[in-house]
């Protein structure tokens, strides 16, 4: 990636979160099940939240104060997980690999963006970014896990 200014960057940002907002509520739609077209949605909403964060870089409604920091431990499970194309009709085990390694690739996108970063205020955001989508891989990695292990796996 070659960016000429901090608003490209921004605006690529923006565009990532748009991506997966709609990824998460396109797979929603075809889910049958009501707790992962939840779990879908929900990922959505947080995807969207991270986009207005970016939207709102600057302005006053950026990141709360009170937000608290904390480090999210990594289970690599998507480390194993080869790359795939989101196709209407997946299986959902196929779509928490997709969605692993997406937010994946997000994490690894704001960690090179808080290290290149010299403004405070947008490490700050890059930083939160960071653990947020640490927080989703987590979370995805841990539901695959339980869902094989409910499979046989």
């Amino acid at each position: 990636m070659s960016f000429e200014s901090i608003e490209e960057i921004i605006g690529y940002a923006i565009e990532k979160e748009k991506e997966a907002a709609e990824f998460y509520e396109d797979c929603s739609k075809q889910e049958s099940f009501s707790g992962s077209k939840a779990t879908l949605l929900d990922m959505a909403k947080e995807e969207r939240k991270h986009q207005a964060m970016l939207e709102n870089l600057g302005k006053e409604h950026g990141v709360p104060d009170d937000y608290k920091f904390k480090w999210i431990p990594d289970i690599k499970r998507s480390d194993y997980i080869v790359e795939m194309k989101y196709e209407p009709g997946m299986h959902y085990t196929d779509i928490l690999r997709l969605a692993m390694k997406r937010e994946e690739k997000a994490l690894k996108l704001y960690n090179e963006l808080l290290s290149k970063s010299d403004n405070p205020e947008h490490q700050k955001v890059f930083k939160v970014l960071c653990q947020e989508e640490a927080k989703h891989k987590q979370f995805l990695e841990i539901l695959y896990d339980d869902y094989m292990a409910c499979q046989g796996d």
